[in-house]
């Protein structure tokens, strides 16, 4: 097939969202067909009380996806990555400042998503202090570095499993080990590295764990907080005794269930697809940096602790926004490193923190696919860039 306006596009912006799967999409049109279609799960008649054990299936499956000894009463269903991710920051904070009055400080990444970031300014009108550890230029939170901020005054450490720009995996075992040390609580922020890697919350120690639907083929609107048995933590949306009181709103009985289609699809699989991705994501880098304008955004990223199906690339004298452009023409959709609003472009706050200059930044792409992408699209893809960038 030819490119440009006769391909169909090929989707590789996958960590932005992914495209439902078949299970998740059988189970939406199963439960729009039976007779809990639309009934309230915390009704007392029966259908209600029907439709509360489907919920409760549902977080079971959603809960053994988390680890095999998370319980499903440690599960919050939210309604998306977003919305858990505050519950976390926030609730989890407060929770623990509420338990040690002395505990009135907040520790979290450079590199986090916005969806914590800009819940930094509520911190501080809380009374909070909030202190950001730097990664190291190949993108990671070095445990060091974190080890330096740390004191008998911090509540709660909140740093990503995985960054959703770079995909680099942080140290995340050693950093929760870290932040215990002094007593303080350790949240992470798992959306984009859910059911992506091996993670088991119990057992790699995080007192609270958010991930959302939509980044493993269920739908938007649908996410969990994983909160460890007697963890502290105050609700944020009040009006029900809805999640044992920890938030309140009618639960989606029909995203859940897709919500654990999904997760009950992709557990088994995990490792499996882990080392088929990894192998197609190292072989475009290999592709791409090839090129002498075409640079990994973390360095060497043969030695990087990576996402297996992402691909975090800048490009030597090109902007993000042109080059997406070109691509969209070609017939293939990805995104920026960096923000792109009203025509002017902001460099990545994630690049800049690595290190990452200005110009550099405001060059960079990231390609992400998942086990359903067909390798050589992959293929044609880095031919159509390395095509692009050679005519620049």
């Amino acid at each position: 097939m030819t490119a440009g306006q006769n391909r169909i596009p090929v989707n590789l912006d996958y960590a932005a969202s992914t495209p439902m799967r078949a299970e998740a999409l059988l189970a939406q049109r199963e439960y729009d067909d039976s007779e809990l279609a639309g009934v309230n799960p915390n009704s007392l008649h029966s259908l209600g009380r029907k439709a509360a054990a489907r919920l409760e299936v549902a977080r079971r499956e959603i809960a053994h996806s988390f680890g095999a000894r998370v319980r499903p009463s440690e599960i919050v269903l939210t309604n998306g990555g977003t919305e858990a991710n505050q519950l976390a920051l926030l609730g989890l904070a407060e929770g623990a400042r509420q338990r040690d009055r002395k505990r009135n400080r907040v520790i979290v990444s450079a590199i986090e998503h916005d969806s914590i970031l800009d819940n930094l300014p509520l911190l501080r009108a809380a009374g909070f202090t909030v202190d950001l550890v730097q990664p190291c230029r190949a993108g990671y939170i070095e445990p060091a570095a974190l080890v330096e901020l740390l004191g008998d005054d911090v509540a709660l450490v909140s740093i990503m499993v995985a960054n959703n720009e770079t995909g680099v995996v942080q140290p995340i075992r050693e950093l929760a080990a870290a932040a215990h040390t002094v007593g303080a609580l350790f949240h992470t922020d798992a959306i984009q590295g859910y059911l992506h890697i091996p993670l088991d919350a119990a057992e790699l120690g995080f007192d609270a764990m958010s991930v959302a639907a939509h980044k493993i083929g269920g739908p938007v609107a649908s996410g969990a907080l994983y909160v460890k048995t007697r963890t502290p933590l105050r609700p944020r949306i009040f009006g029900g005794g809805q999640e044992a009181g920890r938030r309140a709103g009618t639960q989606d009985l029909r995203t859940q269930l897709a919500f654990a289609a999904a997760a009950r699809t992709l557990a088994p699989r995990v490792a499996q697809e882990r080392t088929t991705l990894q192998a197609l994501s190292d072989k475009l880098y290999a592709t791409l940096t090839a090129h002498p304008r075409i640079h990994a955004t973390m360095g060497d990223y043969a030695q990087a602790d990576r996402l297996p199906g992402m691909v975090s690339i800048y490009v030597d004298g090109m902007d993000s926004e042109e080059l997406i452009v070109k691509l969209d023409a070609a017939g293939f959709e990805v995104s920026a490193g960096s923000a792109c609003s009203s025509g002017s472009m902001d460099p990545s706050h994630v690049l800049s923190a690595m290190g990452i200059g200005r110009e550099q930044a405001l060059g960079a792409l990231r390609i992400s696919f998942d086990d359903r992408v067909d390798p050589a699209d992959l293929d044609d893809f880095a031919q159509a860039l390395l095509s692009i960038v050679g005519a620049a």
